[in-house]
């Protein structure tokens, strides 16, 4: 199975949650959540699980945790397959 790492980087306490876009290589992901006990990792999975069209399960934070920077794993897509699925 193929499994994608991305770098994402997250805008926590944000009007709404939306993706919004890539910049400089990384991705760039806000969310509403504080990141406070990990509500903005939970609110990044589902985000980017629900862009994507993949299940939750699919989606780890794998570096990152207490960072805005995140290394995530996507699996069952590519790279250019994530990429066609997100915005510009």
């Amino acid at each position: 199975m193929v499994k994608t790492t991305l770098v994402v980087r997250v805008t926590p306490r944000a009007r709404r949650d939306e993706v919004a876009g890539w910049q400089d290589g990384m991705l760039r992901v806000r969310v509403s959540a504080p990141p406070l006990e990990g509500k903005a990792n939970v609110a990044v999975a589902k985000l980017l699980a629900k862009s994507l069209g993949v299940p939750t399960h699919d989606i780890a934070i794998v570096r990152g945790e207490k960072s805005r920077e995140k290394h995530v794993v996507v699996e069952g897509l590519s790279e250019q397959e994530i990429r066609a699925r997100l915005p510009a």
